[in-house]
């Protein structure tokens, strides 16, 4: 074994361990993607630990909560974000709403996720009349306004938590699966992938060992990135009245059900609403982060 064997068998390992914390680094360095992976710690603790951090349930409505003209208390004292417009801890109704726009945006946003690669990958992959007809059904889809679809599918079931998310859900894969077949129709015409079929390969093998690898990043991108959308849609559902319905309490119809004191209490408004924004932020900030440290194209820029 020669002197240059040696040093290239020493050096492989080292790189190759770089490479596997690489991503993990190079998220860590981007102050941007902290901060949203902060705001998500902070929102999923708070949810999870909602009965320990307030010492009321979000539907007791408390006679001190309320002052003697029968108006919500401001923020401050017993109360530390004030009350709402029938004497409930408005901090209790936000902690336990996050348990609602967390669950509905990660069910649904991997329910849909699901459904748009496996269409995207067998459309792109298998193409002729079998791709056609999904991407043209999938053109259907796009051609409907989502929300406007998922209000007509919410009136049709009863409204609740799990039926929300499967709403959402059907209406939000259509765009993972436009993405995922424009991949998967590249990587399908790679050399690679010829050389695997005149080998003998078969399609489970190419889909599962050659494929799929090479859309991980995409997926965990999008899926990142999904649950915003998912977070906003479930908050003007419920808003609209054909999302998560009281006493379940959701930051959308939190706001619905405050909206009238917006001028004399905007707390009751502004702090859900706030809510609202930091999660989709943050979910944004990480989901952009990783595009660019998952892109071949942005390795070593940082």
């Amino acid at each position: 074994m020669t002197d240059r064997t040696v040093h290239d068998a020493a050096t492989a390992a080292p790189s190759a361990a770089v490479r596997e914390r690489g991503v993990l680094g190079r998220l860590l360095r981007r102050p941007l993607a902290l901060l949203g992976l902060a705001i998500i710690l902070l929102t999923v603790l708070g949810a999870v630990f909602a009965p320990h951090l307030v010492a009321h349930s979000p539907d007791e409505q408390l006679f001190e909560g309320l002052t003697i003209e029968g108006a919500p208390l401001p923020p401050g004292g017993q109360f530390l974000l004030g009350t709402d417009l029938l004497g409930r801890d408005l901090l209790a109704r936000i902690l336990y709403g996050a348990r609602t726009s967390l669950i509905i945006g990660i069910l649904a946003n991997g329910v849909s996720l699901t459904i748009g690669t496996l269409v995207g990958v067998l459309a792109g992959f298998f193409r002729g009349f079998f791709g056609n007809v999904l991407m043209r059904f999938t053109d259907l889809m796009m051609a409907f306004p989502a929300l406007l679809l998922a209000i007509c599918l919410a009136a049709v079931f009863q409204p609740s938590l799990w039926i929300v998310a499967l709403v959402i859900a059907l209406v939000n894969w259509v765009q993972v699966a436009r993405v995922i077949y424009t991949e998967t129709s590249s990587l399908t015409a790679r050399e690679f992938i010829e050389a695997e079929r005149s080998i003998g390969a078969g399609s489970g093998r190419i889909l599962f060992r050659h494929i799929l690898p090479h859309l991980y990043s995409s997926i965990i991108v999008y899926g990142t990135l999904g649950i915003s959308t998912t977070v906003l849609l479930e908050a003007t559902l419920s808003y609209l009245g054909v999302g998560v319905q009281p006493p379940t309490p959701s930051w959308g119809n939190i706001i619905f059900e405050n909206q009238t004191y917006f001028q004399a209490a905007p707390w009751l408004v502004f702090l859900p609403g706030a809510a609202i924004l930091a999660l989709a932020l943050a979910f944004n900030l990480v989901g952009d982060a990783l595009r660019d440290v998952l892109d071949p194209t942005q390795r070593g820029r940082l």
